[in-house]
């Protein structure tokens, strides 16, 4: 990006990220609440990351799982994870439990388009190209969200999450980070930010971009399909 798109993408996502925050604040209230009464323990979730430069942070969710839920399983999640809580189904549906990182976006530890964020043991898999990825900040949202918006959707009922994340996902989820870090602009961070909106709103629907990736496969389906 030449640099008054690199300050004009760095304004929108303070202007958007700010402004956003204090208006779902009663939202961000209610559901750290309800959070916590279905679920004792911290309303929040802090992972560790690996954003721009290859440098760790800490990543801010509102906390889906039961306590020491990474002692319990690997980094994938599927819809019928036993470590999954009831509210917490619920948020990663709609993508609530991601709102937090609005803070993370504020303090310039992400964007709010971007490759999504990866623990070490798959950056630590990233070939030469991949790295690329680590140019940029990474994003609430970006091209491979919202070809695959519903993750664990798609690794329901895999008795391997981590194994079906890798062959299902890993691979196009590649292509598509590696595409935005190759052509991203200001006007593409724009129309990713109202496809993602769309895409909360109309689950299978596909833009015009995404469409020779094709639809993202569901593990059950596929698994039927061998059967």
């Amino acid at each position: 990006m030449a640099r008054e798109n690199h300050l004009a993408k760095r304004l929108l996502d303070l202007i958007l990220s700010a402004t956003a925050l204090v208006l779902i604040l009663p939202l961000l209230m209610a559901i750290a609440l309800i959070a916590k009464l279905i679920s004792p323990g911290p309303v929040l979730y802090r992972g560790n990351r690996i954003g721009l430069h290859a440098r760790p942070f800490l990543i801010l969710k509102f906390r889906t799982m039961v306590l020491n839920a990474e002692s319990l399983g690997g980094s994938a999640t599927a819809a019928d994870d036993p470590r999954l809580t009831r509210v917490g189904k619920l948020l990663r549906r709609f993508k609530l439990d991601e709102l937090p990182q609005l803070l993370n976006v504020i303090k310039g530890e992400m964007s709010l388009v971007g490759p999504r964020p990866e623990v070490q043991k798959y950056v630590d898999l990233y070939s030469p190209e991949e790295r690329q990825i680590l140019t940029v900040l990474p994003g609430i949202t970006d091209w491979a969200s919202i070809w695959n918006s519903n993750e664990a959707a798609v690794l329901e009922g895999s008795s391997n999450p981590e194994k079906t994340y890798e062959e299902l996902i890993r691979p196009t989820k590649l292509a598509l980070q590696l595409q935005y870090v190759r052509n991203r602009s200001f006007s593409t961070d724009l129309k990713i930010l109202i496809y993602t909106m769309c895409k909360l709103i109309f689950e299978d629907w596909i833009p015009k971009e995404l469409k020779p990736y094709g639809r993202v496969k569901r593990y059950k389906i596929e698994e039927r399909a061998s059967a």
